[in-house]
């Protein structure tokens, strides 16, 4: 996905944001969403990062605590000719990663024990070369600007539900429950958007930093099937960060398949086989 439909897609969130304020308030609503969107955009580009991996209890590891896995990102960023991020591990059994950071020089991966557990060290290799991708493309800052504002709706839609709008409100309770129903909805359909072209274009360039599609290929396999299995009650009730991952951590609850932020698996995997001229069942 180009850089201009990604602009264009976070506008439109930010837009989203401020008919929200709108119809919950009128001008003076939409002009508090305005500048409440504004110091969003800019706590998200110097904090956000720091605020999931603490949401998700992740754990900074070095040589000397994680060698396997540090050592692995060190080589892949050194042969992509990127700076080392910094690494952690998250103590969750649902085997998933994601990377976050402003930018490549203040940046990191993080990889759940679940991960650690069930992919051997190609395997690692792979996924840790996908997420320094993003890393690459500075897929991380969008990514975590996409989540806070997607979160802010969602909390603007729960104001809605406890509070209704004021006098200002130019719908009245139909604006009330435009916000409460649509916002989320359409904040999730932006974020399928935004995520589903660069998990293609980092699992494309993940193969080639590390040098071995299949090996992405089939860490995208087990994953896919662990997460499917094994819950992420943090991405359950955080979901506007499920794009940050490398695979969908949502499925336990009904509405999560509706609105996947992931592209199918089966084409991910397809595309990377292809990569390898692999022929197999997903050709």
């Amino acid at each position: 996905m180009g850089y201009t439909r990604t602009a264009i897609l976070l506008a439109g969130l930010t837009a989203l944001f401020l008919g929200a304020g709108f119809l919950l308030g009128g001008e003076g609503g939409m002009l508090i969403a305005l500048m409440f969107a504004i110091g969003t955009n800019l706590f998200a580009y110097w904090n956000s990062d720091q605020l999931v991996l603490r949401m998700y209890g992740a754990k900074e590891v070095d040589a000397r605590s994680a060698p396997a896995l540090y050592g692995t990102v060190e080589q892949l960023a050194h042969r992509a000719g990127m700076p080392m991020p910094k690494v952690f591990i998250i103590d969750n059994p649902q085997p998933n990663a994601f990377a976050t950071g402003r930018n490549p020089e203040n940046a990191a991966v993080a990889a759940t024990t679940g991960l650690l557990d069930i992919l051997n060290s190609d395997e690692v290799a792979g996924v840790m070369a996908h997420e320094l991708a993003h890393v690459k493309n500075r897929d991380t800052l969008i990514m975590t600007i996409v989540a806070t504002i997607a979160g802010a709706l969602s909390m603007l839609a729960n104001f809605a539900l406890f509070f209704g709008g004021n006098n200002r409100n130019p719908l009245g309770i139909v604006g009330v429950i435009l916000v409460m129903i649509l916002a989320p909805v359409a904040a999730m359909l932006v974020q399928m958007g935004i995520s589903r072209g660069r998990e293609y274009e980092a699992d494309r360039i993940g193969a080639e930093i590390c040098g071995r599609p299949l090996w992405l290929a089939s860490a995208l396999e087990k994953l896919d099937s662990g997460a499917q299995r094994i819950d992420n009650p943090v991405a359950e009730d955080n979901p506007a960060t499920a794009h940050m991952f490398i695979v969908n951590p949502l499925h336990a609850r009904s509405m999560d398949s509706l609105f996947s932020t992931h592209p199918k698996m089966d084409e991910r995997i397809r595309r990377l086989r292809e990569m390898a001229g692999v022929a197999g069942p997903w050709g």
